[in-house]
């Protein structure tokens, strides 16, 4: 007999306590979306009260200079900020139930490294992350503080100590970017972009293929934060469903996974993880 969480709402309560019930004895993987990261201070695409946005996509970045400019001018102002955020509550549950064995590690959609950060080993970065840059000519790698280091020099004029409304990738909005110098690649003068993935371009197979892995090997999957707009996050819970393994969502609000979860959680993720950790760690 399990009992009731009294310091959650009613609902969440008896939710969570099916959830323990359901997951005890089964070692589960765990996606996670921007709602995990929002008690970070890293803003939701999503959820409740965010602002309608439309981010480049890939086809934009890669054939206009202009928007190249725009978005590397955004993407740097935003980047200090986002840089400066770190794990929450709910990242550092979901490290601690991967260490007790009760997680086998996690898959997000988010770019902001904090799972790594709060101590998760095994981590899927299924969109890339923002703390690396990629030459799509050559495939060198670079650190994004050196990229930063190289554009604060090539535009002393942009006003970084101001502001910014950054987005959950790290992105701000630029308006005048006529002159802002982009930065190429130093092995073979080739484009830059931040190695995650950009809308309208595809998750990696290798990535897809380590984040199937890891829902392949479990006995139940959690989703926490994420709407399941993104196709990548659907795949997964469709991959779950088709093994029939339980499958609990966490998330403050609708998903499109709902009528295929065995328990939907609605709340939040933080206060949520953080009690799952305490009763099946």
């Amino acid at each position: 007999m399990t009992t009731l969480t009294t310091e959650l709402p009613p609902e969440l309560a008896r939710g969570i306590d099916q959830t323990v019930e359901l997951l005890t004895g089964r070692r589960f993987a765990v996606l996670t979306g921007a709602g995990v990261s929002t008690d970070s201070g890293i803003p939701d695409y999503r959820g409740e009260g965010a602002p309608k946005r439309t981010p480049m996509t890939f086809q934009q970045f890669l054939a206009d200079d202009t928007f190249r400019k725009r978005y590397w001018a955004g993407s740097h102002l935003g980047y200090r900020r986002f840089a400066a955020a770190r794990p929450n509550d709910g990242h550092r549950a979901l490290a601690r139930l991967e260490l007790a064995g009760a997680a086998n590690g996690v898959i997000t959609q988010n770019v902001d490294g904090l799972h790594k950060q709060a101590g998760s080993r095994r981590v899927v970065d299924l969109h890339g992350a923002m703390d690396r840059v990629l030459c799509l000519v050559c495939g060198q790698i670079f650190a994004r503080e050196a990229i930063t280091a190289r554009i604060d020099e090539a535009n002393p004029w942009l006003d970084t100590d101001g502001a910014v409304e950054i987005a959950p990738d790290g992105d701000a909005i630029v308006t005048d970017v006529d002159s802002f110098v982009v930065p190429d690649c130093t092995v073979c003068g080739g484009r830059l972009k931040p190695d995650v993935v950009f809308f309208g371009e595809f998750v990696p197979a290798e990535k897809y293929r380590e984040a199937s892995a890891l829902v392949r090997s479990a006995d139940a999957l959690v989703i926490a934060g994420s709407s399941l707009v993104v196709n990548s996050g659907i795949r997964l819970l469709e991959e779950a469903r088709r093994r029939r393994l339980p499958i609990v969502i966490v998330n403050r609000g609708q998903t499109k996974g709902d009528g295929r979860a065995t328990v939907k959680l609605d709340g939040g993720t933080t206060e949520t993880l953080v009690e799952l950790a305490k009763r099946l760690a």
